[in-house]
């Protein structure tokens, strides 16, 4: 049984489909006005665990994530730079699937933009009108009354009574001291440029809120099982998105909700005028490996601040290394033929005991530091004991099924031969004519140098060898 905080009602609840066997989740993806920093790939790495959970307990799911191309940021870039939002927005996109894929971040079923759904958005804000909880201010934007839905505030838990109303929202982004009436609609203005579309309110675009609500329920109906995204998103996004489509449809929009903590870097709110803000590039070209980055940003759980170090970075390589070389133990003597009855034999029941404690963590609201520490007693557990080739296969099986969740762990077939760059081998080739001469002390800074840029070296009677770290 998978169990789940849910932050509507605010208890732990266990999360099954509403229909058949399929759970239908929707996520907040990035708004693509520049390259996502690592605050933002810590709730994708956390919907991505989400995702595994659910299919590690035999159900299937459709999860569907946006890509907000057209916002106030992206209009701002696009306007900057120059050129036009599709092409502005582009380069981001491509980034942003780039990045995925060195995070071993599944993909979703559904990628839809926001430039792709306006007639959509149209429709949406259209029944807004028609039930008479919107309205076209002298600008010519439309507004939804936040007083005409009696359920405002619900997610968030907001004493409404006691806020300032009367108000009216139009930027994109604001916090709780600003409920009021928030828009759906923003008439085109000078600032925009050439990024408008005509519609029955005249030309213009849509609110950020409007577009989620839009394309979720276009995707994954007007009643659906979850949706996720930063705690940053709670409110007022995801509290003006519920608005919007129940108040349109008439019927519960989410049934369970579920945010992720804030990351911090070295104890503080990442900005780049702390000199603390990194996107995945900036990791990468320090050398650290996609695999590294998703273990430290794994190895909290969600609903706790993360707090995102170099040092942690460095533990994450030194816990992988340890893994790997379980691992690959491992696969070395599943190779060997089978010696029978063995009296080193690794009893099947006793991998059974470290499965069955990380089988319960992950049910237990994606509690990922717990299943960790039940992949190290299985580490420990392996590396204790002599196996013959069916114990191997057997232990191996185990890792396998805790990866299906953790996404971590190179097993021997996934090795792939990668090319050294020039800088690594001309580094490499200095090296062997310092062991050729005796130069231990410079073979050896050499190899530190090597290791700062991400790989690892090692030495035999055939010579050294290089293999990327992570």
């Amino acid at each position: 049984m998978m169990n789940v905080y849910n932050s509507l009602t605010r208890r732990v609840e266990e999360l099954k489909p509403l229909e058949g066997n399929e759970i239908r989740l929707y996520t907040c993806g990035p708004t693509v006005y520049n390259f996502a920093h690592i605050g933002n790939f810590r709730a994708y790495a956390f919907e991505d665990i989400l995702r595994r959970v659910v299919q590690f307990n035999g159900m299937k799911i459709r999860q569907v994530m946006n890509l907000t191309d057209v916002d106030d940021k992206t209009i701002r870039g696009a306007n900057a730079a120059g050129v036009a939002l599709t092409d502005y927005t582009k380069t981001y996109k491509d980034a942003f699937f780039a990045d995925l894929k060195k995070l071993n971040i599944q993909p979703a079923e559904v990628y839809p933009a926001a430039t792709d759904h306006i007639p959509e958005m149209i429709a949406l804000v259209q029944k807004l009108m028609d039930k008479g909880v919107a309205y076209q201010s002298e600008d010519g934007s439309v507004y939804f009354k936040v007083r005409e839905f009696p359920g405002y505030g619900k997610l968030a838990h907001i004493d409404f009574d006691n806020q300032r109303t009367g108000l009216r929202c139009a930027a994109d982004e604001y916090d709780k001291e600003n409920v009021g009436d928030f828009a759906l609609w923003k008439a085109w203005e000078e600032s925009d440029g050439p990024v408008g579309w005509d519609s029955p309110w005249g030309r213009g675009r849509p609110g950020w809120h409007i577009e989620c609500s839009a394309m979720s329920m276009k995707y994954l109906g007007e009643t659906f099982d979850l949706h996720t995204g930063g705690i940053d998103n709670l409110f007022p996004h995801h509290e003006n998105e519920i608005a919007q489509a129940e108040a349109a449809t008439g019927k519960e929009f989410v049934r369970t909700w579920m945010h992720c903590a804030h990351l911090r870097v070295n104890g503080e709110k990442m900005s780049k005028s702390a000199g603390n803000f990194f996107t995945l590039r900036d990791l990468l070209e320090k050398g650290y490996t996609g695999r590294e980055i998703r273990y430290v940003l794994i190895n909290a759980h969600y609903r706790t601040g993360l707090n995102f170090a170099f040092d942690a970075l460095e533990d994450a390589r030194k816990s992988l290394s340890r893994i790997d070389a379980c691992v690959d133990r491992l696969a070395r003597v599943a190779k060997t033929s089978s010696s029978g009855d063995s009296a080193s034999r690794l009893p099947r029941s006793e991998f059974s005991a470290p499965l069955a404690k990380f089988t319960e963590a992950v049910n237990d609201d994606l509690n990922i530091p717990k299943a960790f520490a039940s992949l190290f007693e299985l580490v420990r557990m392996c590396n204790g004991m002599e196996m013959d080739a069916e114990a191997a296969n057997e232990a191996l099986g185990v890792f396998k099924r805790m990866d299906e969740v953790l996404g971590v762990i190179f097993f021997e077939n996934e090795k792939k031969e990668v090319e050294v760059p020039a800088e690594v081998q001309s580094l490499l080739d200095q090296r062997a004519e310092a062991r050729k001469a005796k130069n231990w002390a410079e073979s050896d800074r050499l190899r530190d140098e090597i290791a700062a840029l991400g790989w690892a070296v090692k030495d035999s009677r055939d010579g050294q060898s290089v293999a990327k770290k992570g």
